[in-house]
């Protein structure tokens, strides 16, 4: 009877992704061809741009409308996610993510909305982080701190992934990785509507990424990196929650806040970084450079598909250092997750010194 559920649920699972990807694929063409016709191309000759031509960059829309749609055909209503304050919030940012892909959207509209949005998300839909599992002595989170700390947490995941979405195929690669973990490890402690959320994003991303990849022939624009971040932030959030309550027969996961933030690390440890770096320099957060991670591999002669897949296998690297030492504190694998990211952006540093300087040394390493 079990194998029979569990089979049961696996085909539903298959269809999830197979139904959010079709949308995705008979949407895009369509996209493409109003997008030529009026014109709608990604704004060419901007110094952080990678194209020499324009590409429309719409493609966020279809992920929008696939996700949407398989949510709601496929996802059971019930209390383990309130569906209308997800849906209510995927619309906000949608309409907002349009707007800039069409004709720009400045920073603090940006800014007062994704605010706006997660306060429905976590002091509407309850969706928050009550527990910090005693990551760094800290357990219980009162009312106040813990829907501060969550608006923040979902504000910075959903900038994230906007962040990265500078080269072909990696916001979406990185989508589909994030979202791809946590619909199996929902999928492991029995949490099967969470999981069809997070498929129907998987599904949606793997029709885009068909037109994504390397030559691009649509962006997924500010509509879908927002979306994914929005979705990738609701799901990181919820599995931390539900992993905290123990049930019978089903198995626990006590590493789950490391193994949430090796998930997001890709995206997150980039924008922090760049954060951190602006500031220092004495310049806003939120502008532009082509300081990020993936412009920095592009500069040392790598194409955007080997920049995407070098990102990606350090992603997947950390999820499997946190599964294989699970027996280890949430604390000290979150620090060894930290270490890898560090270690990989100072060998970054490294062979860009070299390949300025045009030959090795070890001071390369510092200066």
């Amino acid at each position: 009877m079990i194998e029979l559920l569990h089979s049961s649920h696996l085909i539903y699972d298959v269809l999830i992704v197979v139904f959010s990807g079709l949308i995705t694929l008979l949407c895009i063409p369509s996209i493409l061809h109003v997008a030529r016709s009026r014109h709608l191309y990604d704004d060419v000759g901007h110094f952080r741009k990678q194209h020499d031509h324009g590409i429309p960059r719409l493609g966020g829309v279809a992920i929008f409308v696939s996700f949407t749609i398989t949510t709601l055909l496929f996802s059971i209503i019930e209390k383990a996610l309130p569906i209308s304050y997800l849906l209510i919030s995927c619309i906000i940012l949608f309409a907002m993510g349009l707007k800039d892909d069409l004709s720009g959207v400045n920073s603090s509209t940006k800014f007062l909305i994704q605010f706006v949005v997660a306060f429905i998300l976590v002091v509407l839909g309850d969706i928050r982080i009550t527990s910090m599992y005693g990551v760094f002595g800290i357990t219980q989170l009162p009312y106040i701190p813990s829907t501060a700390f969550s608006i923040l947490l979902i504000m910075l995941i959903v900038n994230s992934f906007n962040l990265i979405d500078g080269i072909d195929g990696l916001a979406a690669t990185t989508g589909i990785i994030v979202n791809s973990a946590f619909a199996f490890l929902f999928m492991y402690i029995s949490q099967y509507e969470l999981a069809a959320v997070s498929l129907a994003m998987v599904g949606a991303i793997i029709g885009f990424l068909k037109y994504n990849i390397t030559p691009a022939k649509i962006f997924m624009g500010d509509t879908g990196a927002l979306l994914i971040g929005l979705i990738s932030a609701v799901m990181a959030v919820k599995f931390i929650e539900v992993t905290k309550i123990e049930r019978i027969n089903v198995p626990t996961i006590a590493c789950a806040p490391a193994l949430t933030i090796a998930i997001l690390i890709g995206p997150v440890f980039d924008t922090l970084r760049v954060f951190t770096l602006r500031i220092a320099g004495g310049k806003s957060p939120f502008e532009a450079d082509r300081n990020h991670i993936h412009h920095r591999i592009l500069r040392l002669g790598l194409n955007h598909l080997q920049a995407t897949l070098c990102l990606s296998a350090l992603n997947l690297l950390s999820i499997a250092m946190v599964l294989m030492f699970g027996w280890l504190s949430n604390s000290l694998l979150i620090v060894l997750i930290l270490a890898i990211s560090i270690i990989a952006n100072w060998i970054i540093t490294f062979s860009l010194r070299s390949k300025e300087r045009e030959h090795f040394a070890l001071r390369n390493f510092f200066a």
